[in-house]
């Protein structure tokens, strides 16, 4: 997922001469734009780089704006990001995967080069990438050599030294957990969330370090869909508190939180705060509908789970990735089970209610009484004991629930399929139970033996008792619906 290039070059005012043996820079250049000719020299060499690889548009990758690495520090952020003239103000365009032209690209760059609180990539992959880092550092790389553009660039004043690759390449093999994209079974499962009353909120990050907050409903859900953002990373949380006073009650003594909440207008906001904020915080409380406090701290944020949007195509193109929570971990299990697939486990917990739930891998799946065993059981320990490994078939994956059931039985040979032959025999065995239409016996001397049915017709008014024993004819075996047919034998 690395836009790769051969040539990568680093393109600064600083000369290469006025390096220390550590490589950092001890000339006198300031490491802030002159927001004149040399930032235009910096303009001048990516537009140079770009005509020579045959790039008439970008794709602006990442956005971020705010806080943190997008804004270097040294000059001051300014109201918009620097985007003022770009973009609008809620930022219609300026999100992951957007193409933009050149000359846009270019007004990008000198925001970035700026220092104006705003930061993106700004690539076609495999064939052209400008990043901007700290300190004025400009980042170019191309799939040509670009000879003509080197020696723009050196005649505009600028150095340009090759690299193997830009230190702002997005890299993210290394992730373990796969991103969950929010697909048709996303979008079924956060309908059947909000139909529970599970989920209540979608925090919907369209670029980095901002967030839109939309309440959910079951009727206005395919409505929010169509106004996402592209590529943008959600997040659904439960519903917030509407005891206000019990919010402000959680606030800790000191540290970093995010309050979010909504007002009696419907429109929910987040900031970030730390105890210096505190009582302001309790000033926006005083009118709000409801509330709730999140820690900045991944273990302790608790949302339900995660995805980010993929194209229209489906496809997932989006390089950034969301935190995962546990549901996002069970999908990425979920998705590569299938029906009719051999699986090992360990029995984790036997329910009184007939189910016994085993540990398929890190997915809690269940084995129904009925799927148990082809014999007739009166509960699940009677198979088996928790901490027993067993191998099961999968019977379904339920991606919406993100539930698995499987059968113990279905790799069992059926015993009544061995019973056919046993048509028009006697057999002895106890009454095992009275029903209203007739009496089971069985019919097979152990303890788990099959049943077969005695209708009342053939006791001929003659009353019977659990445990007595009867000799009986086997007249009919149905195996489609399990069900063994006697006679009494005369």
């Amino acid at each position: 997922m690395t836009n790769v290039l051969p040539y990568v070059y680093r393109i600064t005012k600083y000369d290469p001469a006025d390096r220390d043996d550590q490589g950092s820079y001890i000339g006198v250049e300031e490491a802030i734009s002159d927001h004149g000719p040399v930032e235009d020299a910096h303009l001048q060499a990516v537009a140079a780089f770009a005509e020579a690889t045959g790039i008439h548009q970008l794709a602006i990758r990442e956005p971020h704006i705010g806080a943190g690495f997008v804004h270097f520090g040294l000059e001051p952020a300014v109201d918009g990001h620097g985007l003022d003239e770009l973009f609008p103000l809620d930022l219609t365009g300026f999100h992951d995967g957007a193409l933009v032209p050149v000359p846009v690209a270019l007004e990008l760059v000198r925001a970035m080069l700026r220092d104006n609180g705003a930061w993106c990539r700004l690539e076609i992959e495999g064939r052209f990438a400008v990043h901007v880092g700290w300190d004025q550092y400009l980042y170019v790389g191309s799939s040509e050599p670009c000879h003509g553009a080197l020696a723009r660039t050196r005649s505009l004043g600028l150095f340009a030294e090759r690299l193997d690759a830009s230190p702002y390449d997005a890299d993210l093999d290394d992730e373990d957990v796969e991103q969950r994209p929010a697909d048709e079974v996303f979008w079924a499962r956060l309908r059947w969330y909000v139909a529970t009353g599970q989920a209540a909120i979608l925090e919907e990050i369209y670029v980095g370090n901002a967030s839109r907050w939309h309440r959910l409903t079951e009727d206005g859900l395919d409505e929010l869909r169509t106004r996402l953002t592209p590529r943008s990373q959600l997040t659904v949380w439960p519903d917030l508190s509407r005891d206000i006073d019990a919010v402000l009650s959680d606030l800790p003594d000191e540290g970093l939180i995010e309050f979010v909440w909504e007002d009696e207008d419907g429109q929910i906001t987040s900031t970030i705060a730390d105890e210096t904020r505190f009582a302001e915080l309790a000033t926006v409380a005083a009118g709000a509908h409801a509330a709730t406090i999140l820690s900045i701290y991944l273990d302790e944020r608790h949302a339900l789970f995660t995805a980010v949007l993929p194209d229209s195509d489906g496809a997932l193109r989006a390089r950034w990735r969301t935190d995962p929570t546990p549901s996002d971990r069970h999908w990425s299990i979920l998705k590569s089970l299938r029906r009719g697939q051999v699986c090992t486990g360990t029995v984790s917990e036997i329910a009184d209610f007939g189910v016994a739930f085993v540990d398929i891998g890190g997915i809690t799946a269940m084995i129904n009484i009925p799927e148990l065993s082809w014999r007739p059981i009166d509960h699940p320990s009677d198979v088996v004991a928790v901490g027993e490994e067993i191998t099961a078939e999968i019977l379904d994956v339920d991606m919406v629930r993100e539930r698995v059931s499987l059968s113990l039985k279905a790799l069992q040979d059926d015993p009544l399929a061995g019973l056919q032959h046993q048509i028009g025999h006697t057999v002895t065995g106890p009454v095992t139970k009275i029903m209203d239409f007739g009496v089971l016996i069985r019919i097979e001397d152990t303890p788990r033996g099959l049943e077969g049915l005695l209708p009342n017709s053939e006791l001929a008014g003659d009353r019977a008792r659990i445990g007595d024993r009867l000799t009986v004819k086997i007249t009919n075996v149905d195996a489609a619906r399990r069900r063994i047919e006697l006679s009494l034998a005369r």
